[in-house]
Order: C-alpha cells, then structure tokens, then sequence
C-alpha cells in the first residue's frame, strides 16, 4: 500500500469521470448506470456520502457511495458501488475511500446500520460482520457470509429484517 490518497466528497465536476471510472473497474456499465439512477432518487441519495480518492493530478481513482435503503421500514444504509481504476487496484485506493465514506456516514449520526453485499474476506477489514448476526437479510439468495451490516454509533435501536434496496438497484 506505502501511499496515502487523497480523498474528498465527489464534486458535480466529477461526475463525468465517477461514471468513467465505474464503467472502467466492472465488465459492465451496469455500477455506473446505477450511481446515475441513484443521484435521481430523492430517497436514496444523501448529499456528502459520494466519495472519490484522487489520483495525484486530482481525477477521481477509486469510488464509494452509501445511500439510503430501508431494512423493513426502518431507514438504513448500503455502500453500493465501491470502484477503483484498474491502474490503481491494490494501492489502497479503494481503501481509503471507503474508510472516508464509512466515517462521513457515522459523522452524520442519523442511520445506525450500513449494508454491504461483497467479498467477505475484504469487507471486515472496515468493521462488517454478517448482517444474519444483526437479523437483517436481503430480499434474494446470497451466501450468508457476503451479506455484511455494521452498526455506527448513535442512538437508538439498530433496525432488523429485510432490506430493501433502492428500486435503482433492481432487486
């Protein structure tokens, strides 16, 4: 890793290279079809969880973005997408960025609970155990270990049951 990354809110001036970049890091454009749907959904999207690690001249290189789902009808979180540049995988790009993003979503002291479907041997390095630990399931079949919640701090009870995604995500 030996590099530390810049990283910052994504600007209106990134959007171009946040699709790009989404686009690049997947076989399809489908991640960077589904952050463009999610900037539409007034339900989903929350204004300051969109960040971007930069490469040294300031382009975004890694992605992460938390919006709003619902588990049951309680108000939760999911990071969804996560995405670095193929240049850049393995640096400690896609690190950075989801620890900022992580830290901006416990900062706003609103949800108790971030979701996450994804690898599980990368996703506890940032705090995530098995969601079935917390009761909270998503709505179709995963391996049980790649269904991942953590709890930030805050007040309040931590929401239990099924998740239900934005309808951006089409499941």
């Amino acid at each position: 890793m030996g590099r530390e990354w810049a990283v910052r809110p994504e600007r209106p001036s990134d959007r171009a290279s946040v699709h790009a970049l989404n686009a690049a890091a997947f076989d399809t454009s489908m991640e960077a079809d589904l952050v463009d749907a999610l900037r539409e959904d007034g339900q989903a999207w929350i204004e300051g969880l969109s960040y971007v690690a930069e490469t040294p001249d300031g382009e975004p290189a890694a992605y992460a973005l938390i919006t709003r789902c619902l588990v049951d009808e309680e108000p939760a979180l999911v990071l969804a997408p996560v995405a670095t540049l193929p240049e850049y995988q393995r640096q400690g790009a896609g690190a950075a960025v989801i620890e900022a993003v992580i830290e901006a979503a416990r900062a706003r002291g609103q949800e108790r609970l971030l979701t996450v479907l994804g690898h599980p041997a990368y996703y506890p390095r940032f705090g995530f155990t098995r969601a079935s630990q917390f009761a909270v399931r998503p709505g179709f079949e995963v391996p049980d270990e790649a269904m991942m919640a953590m709890v930030l701090e805050g007040e309040g009870p931590v929401p239990a049951g099924t998740i239900r995604y934005p309808a951006a995500f089409g499941v």
